[in-house]
């Protein structure tokens, strides 16, 4: 997990409105979502998956049929 150093921005009462990040944590954080989303997608494709394969040739075959 990330370690954050956030500064906040506050309204005249003090309460917390934003939030300010050095921009390596902002980037380990978006890619550390990116990798939590991939990992959910396998998972989720991983449930579907029924064992049916099919060769690339034939894939491509197909596809090749579907945009003529």
């Amino acid at each position: 997990m990330t370690t954050l150093n956030p500064q906040y921005i506050t309204d005249k009462n003090g309460k917390k409105t934003a939030v300010i990040l050095k921009i390596k944590e902002y980037q380990r954080i978006l890619e550390e979502l990116e990798d939590e989303a991939d990992i959910r997608l396998y998972d989720e494709a991983k449930k579907e998956d029924d064992g049916t394969r099919i060769e690339l040739r034939e894939y491509l075959k197909n596809r090749k049929k579907q945009n003529d």
